[in-house]
């Protein structure tokens, strides 16, 4: 089912660059789960963008970069294919505007959470790519993350891992974690976790799983203390 007005439908087609022509492609990829106005949601394309981005990044990579050895272009594509690098490339087309998403999902401002926006943007590619084809994905990914390419970041740890060895270097203890809520169904929880640091205020994150909201909390830790943006 499309959800969109013509009008909007044609605002959101010059923010994307792409017109679709299956318009229920476009409703599932901005989908939450935490809607109840559609049966489905970017899951399943999610799947699917993932493995499309990293073809796309990959022989990008490789055409690019001619002399860069295997374990330096390996370094390089894990960079821009992680949720946090998704999530960057939807900002340029400012998708925490566009994504369908429960009322009080949104007013908690779970719009804007990086793994959501993340997960989604793959969907968009995913979505893209079943309705226009390779060359019209390549293009969508290329022109979202060509900011990235041109200044491609070295992989980084993950958020956990960093804030654990930036506690144990100042001799602090472990980071605790601990499961503030869980809400929506089976098949789709949310997960809101807080973390501690000796002597600090608790940092929130939120995701789709314990793992992931564990993540995005030591992720808003490291924000909110200057220690990593």
């Amino acid at each position: 089912m499309n959800s969109f007005t013509p009008a909007r439908l044609d605002e959101i087609s010059q923010t994307l660059g792409y017109r679709f022509d299956n318009e229920a492609l476009l409703t599932e990829a901005l989908t939450h789960g935490s809607t109840q106005k559609h049966a489905g949601d970017y899951q399943r394309l999610e799947f699917l963008g993932d493995r499309v981005l990293g073809l796309v990044i990959a022989e990008h990579l490789y055409r690019s970069h001619p002399k860069d050895g295997e374990g330096h272009l390996t370094h390089v594509l894990s960079s821009l294919v992680r949720s946090e690098a998704c999530a960057d490339a939807g900002d340029t087309i400012g998708l925490s505007g566009l994504v369908i998403i429960g009322p009080g999902e949104r007013a908690k401002g779970m719009h804007l959470n990086r793994t959501l926006l993340g997960d989604a943007m793959e969907a968009l590619v995913a979505a893209i790519y079943l309705d226009g084809g390779l060359e019209a994905a390549r293009a969508f990914v290329l022109r979202c993350w060509d900011a990235q390419l041109k200044a491609p970041r070295a992989a980084v740890k993950d958020p956990k891992t960093f804030l654990q060895e930036w506690a144990l270097a100042r001799a602090l203890p472990i980071p605790s974690y601990r499961i503030v809520s869980r809400a929506g169904p089976e098949h789709e929880p949310v997960f809101v976790v807080a973390v501690e640091v000796k002597d600090r205020p608790a940092a929130e994150g939120t995701a789709r799983s314990k793992r992931a909201a564990e993540m995005d909390a030591a992720q808003q830790f490291l924000k909110r203390e200057g220690i990593r943006s």
